[in-house]
């Protein structure tokens, strides 16, 4: 994990519990912050510290590094994934890059200069996503949507709901994952993984090759709900995750369960088909 940090950061991420270190906001020029435990604070030489000026000063230099580390030594082998503003780590590390977009043809070229990094890091949480499962899935199988805003473990129960899933269902289930985040750990031993496809590519492929029980995606974006509804049409189940904060704000309602997070392991509200509650 993380193995792509620059010695300085690495040394600073060595010194604290990366148990509960979820976050790393690395910007050029400017004081290292870290989320650990669900706040913010900043991170010195000797790990976690209360003061700004006593935090590591990232480099541009250590952020193209840590691009050039995270692609595998071939940036040019991530190009895609850079377009669309990320790059993964081997171990599921989602790297979020801030620049400037280069454009060419009407569509994203590249980003260069980049001066700001977003590094989110995977962690397996077992059983979170229990209290989802008794509650949408105890009797029966269904599909599932779960909103949060960001940052709120939407990606993490997901993961869990699966392997929960594999386990007491042993149902095949086709994960879509986009980012090369959904997958960071071991989700089951009936669990097969389409990595870097988009939504639409990975649901028909993987239809056609895999005849799953049940997809799994994450970010659900307004353009990928044809996909979601070929598929729940085709009588296959869907697990899916959208940045949203009600119900209301779903494009098309195609679930049988919407569950509203109100943070890791906890249920604001469960609705069900038609947007309503459930008592």
């Amino acid at each position: 994990m993380l193995e792509f940090l620059p010695p300085r950061i690495s040394e600073a991420v060595r010194h604290v519990n990366q148990n509960m270190l979820y976050e790393l906001r690395v910007r050029a020029d400017k004081p290292l912050r870290a989320n650990f435990g669900g706040t913010y604070c900043y991170l010195g030489e000797r790990g976690i510290c209360t003061r700004a000026e006593d935090a590591i000063l990232p480099t541009m230099r250590e952020i193209e590094d840590i691009i050039f580390a995270a692609s595998g030594y071939s940036v040019y082998s991530v190009s895609e994934q850079i377009k669309q503003g990320f790059v993964s780590g081997v171990a599921g590390e989602r790297i979020g890059l801030c620049g400037t977009y280069v454009y060419e043809n009407g569509g994203v070229l590249s980003i260069h200069a980049v001066t700001s990094l977003c590094i989110r890091i995977p962690h397996a949480v077992p059983g979170c996503a229990l209290p989802v499962y008794e509650s949408c899935l105890l009797d029966r199988m269904r599909s599932v949507l779960l909103l949060s805003p960001p940052g709120e473990g939407k990606t993490t129960m997901l993961r869990d709901l699966v392997r929960l899933v594999c386990k007491r269902r042993s149902l095949n289930v086709l994960v879509s994952d986009e980012r090369g985040e959904l997958s960071a750990d071991d989700l089951g031993a009936t669990a097969d993984i389409v990595r870097f496809a988009d939504k639409l590519t990975a649901f028909t492929a993987g239809i056609r090759a895999m005849r799953p029980d049940l997809i799994v995606t994450d970010e659900l974006l307004p353009e990928d709900y044809a996909a979601v509804k070929r598929a729940i049409e085709g009588g296959i189940y869907v697990f899916a995750s959208a940045h949203l904060k009600s119900v209301n704000d779903v494009p098309q309602k195609l679930f049988d369960r919407y569950v509203v997070l109100d943070g890791l392991g906890r249920i604001g509200a469960v609705y069900g088909a038609d947007g309503c509650v459930m008592a």
